[in-house]
């Protein structure tokens, strides 16, 4: 069955309703740790399937954002998820409760019981008009930006639809498709400063109703982090500072000598060979055919769950109007089927997101056995370290894509990965900042997004443009607006991408069922658990940066990258 097949039907939230507190009245009342079970899977049954209607008009409005069906559908799912959500923290309420509670943790797993503690504080019914309120924000954000139509070069482009341009060799364009790109954001700058103003009062409200200082400590509560404090991920934040920042100012200087420029501007910053940019070699049919090779050779785990994707339409990959912006994975629960989004656009990015948002796919693909919901996907930062080692075990197959320019594409790649590391750990300061500083005024927000800019990436140089002088370059950055704090989350997986990959130079085949391993776990275990099942280093450990850091930079100096 295909993807265009999955039937949707909106829920009936008082049937569902109904249905959920009259199957949770028989877990409260189940007199025997089997009989709640028994009960705990009809109530993830009721979970299941909502949910997957969730995921399918999410799909389904990202993909096509001027679609009035689903953009209404959309604002049913922002209306009524906290609804859902209030019905969840009743069952956590009866589970943590639970006279069978010994029981149930070794036939469940204990984790869950961890995630239903933290969860229940993160949700009232005093804050169900807030959390749909902050649904209904993020969604008109996301439709602001999906909104894009921009004369250029003779066609109407979306934002996605730049990226051939602001990689062309012709400096001029360069500049020309970035200031037209950011002029587009420029135009709604007040819409998104408002939107954003309006989220900070609104999250830093939710926070102080459920008994919170501030948001922060609330949206950690909410991203699931039970094992690493704020102190941890400022200490890796100075790590990022001390390790990697001189490793990147040196890699800009080597890119410098590479274009014969004596500065690089912003609109620079995607272009990095004077010789062109390496860029996937056929159409997105033929990309997706390297891939099926690809993980047919790479396990028999990887082949089952690659055809399960292709035989069943399981991506959307290609850009066009009206799709919203960005790339990710998603899971639809009553059709066991991942589901990868993504924009190509004739880039290297192309296959950066296909391998990426695969390895997220093939992770749930895993785990989708696992007997709740909850452990369906790990804690976003582990579950990155899925997406993002596999971007690196696919290497060995990147001449299927890049062919000649396969070389030039590695070192692209991996500078590429370590250079993302200060910006990441900007956003995440930045994050911080603005929730201990909620009566900042918009104007305040951006020139502290300029200042921590200006200590992490020293180099960049906005060359005049007023919006990204005055700091306005954070309203691009959607997880800002829909997802908070959730960034640092693909510095710290990345540390750990870089450890698989170093690790599969010398011994891919051990390396890669280590990976596996800890794929199959899910969310049933915390990120630092799943870091050291995985044969991993902790990112928080004192020098793991120094040595990770090391072992890349080592590789990067080997190639001779003027050749290029």
């Amino acid at each position: 069955m295909g993807f265009a097949s999955y039937l949707y039907q909106r829920p009936d939230m008082e049937e569902t309703k109904h249905l959920f507190e009259e199957r949770l009245e028989m877990f409260k009342a189940s007199e025997s740790a089997t009989e709640a079970r028994e009960a705990i899977l009809a109530l993830n049954a009721i979970r299941n399937a909502f949910d997957s209607m969730a995921n399918l008009v999410y799909i389904r409005h990202s993909t096509d954002t001027n679609s009035q069906f689903y953009r209404d559908e959309q604002h049913f799912f922002d209306e009524f998820g906290p609804v859902m959500q209030s019905l969840t923290t009743a069952f956590y309420d009866a589970l943590l409760e639970s006279p069978h509670r010994a029981e149930l943790e070794n036939m469940l797993g204990r984790r869950v019981f961890l995630l239903a503690d933290l969860q229940r504080k993160t949700f009232s019914p005093e804050v169900l008009l807030d959390l749909q309120k902050e649904n209904e924000l993020t969604t008109k954000y996301q439709e602001i930006v999906a909104s894009a139509k921009i004369s250029f070069d003779g066609k109407e482009l979306n934002l996605a639809q730049f990226g051939p341009y602001t990689e062309s060799p012709d400096r001029e364009l360069r500049k020309a498709a970035s200031e037209a790109r950011f002029s587009f954001m420029a135009e709604h700058e007040e819409e998104f400063d408002s939107i954003f103003d309006q989220l900070v009062k609104l999250r830093h409200g939710m926070a102080v109703k459920l008994g919170f200082p501030s948001f922060t400590e609330l949206s950690y509560a909410r991203l699931n982090r039970t094992d690493y404090s704020q102190e941890d991920v400022k200490r890796f934040r100075d790590q990022v500072y001390r390790e990697i920042v001189p490793i990147v100012e040196e890699l800009t200087k080597r890119k410098m000598n590479r274009l014969h420029l004596d500065k690089l501007y912003y609109y620079d910053g995607a272009f990095s060979f004077a010789t062109g940019n390496p860029t996937p070699k056929g159409t997105p049919e033929e990309l997706v055919a390297h891939a099926k090779r690809m993980y047919a050779e790479q396990s028999d785990v990887t082949k089952a769950f690659f055809d399960f994707m292709i035989d069943n339409e399981l991506m959307d990959l290609v850009t066009g109007p009206g799709k919203a912006a960005g790339g990710y994975c998603t899971y639809i629960p009553q059709y066991g089927a991942p589901f990868i989004f993504a924009n190509f656009n004739g880039t290297s990015g192309d296959v950066d997101v296909l391998t990426h948002e695969a390895g997220h796919a093939l992770q749930v693909f895993l785990s989708r056995d696992q007997v709740m919901p909850e452990y369906y996907w790990p804690s976003y930062e582990a579950a990155e370290i899925f997406s993002m080692s596999m971007e690196f075990f696919a290497w060995p197959w990147m001449d299927l894509f890049f062919k000649e320019d396969t070389d030039k594409y590695k070192f692209d790649h991996l500078s590429g990965a370590l250079s993302f590391l200060p910006y990441g750990v900007a956003v995440d300061e930045f994050q911080h900042w603005i929730y201990a500083n909620i009566d900042a005024t918009p104007a305040m927000r951006k020139a502290m997004w300029r200042t921590i800019e200006k200590k992490y990436l020293p180099s960049r140089d906005y060359a005049g443009n007023a919006y990204l002088e005055q700091g306005g370059f954070w309203h691009i950055q959607s997880h800002i607006f829909g997802t908070p704090f959730y960034y640092i989350d693909y510095t710290l997986a990345q540390v750990c991408a870089f450890q698989y990959w170093q690790r599969s130079l010398e011994d891919r085949d051990t390396a890669f069922a280590d990976y596996l391993a800890i794929a199959r776990k899910g969310g049933s275990v915390s990120f630092t658990e799943l870091v050291r099942d995985g044969k991993l280093k902790s990112p928080f450990a004192p020098n793991c940066l120094e040595e990770v850091s090391g072992a890349v930079r080592a590789w990067l100096d080997r190639m001779d990258d003027s050749a290029f």
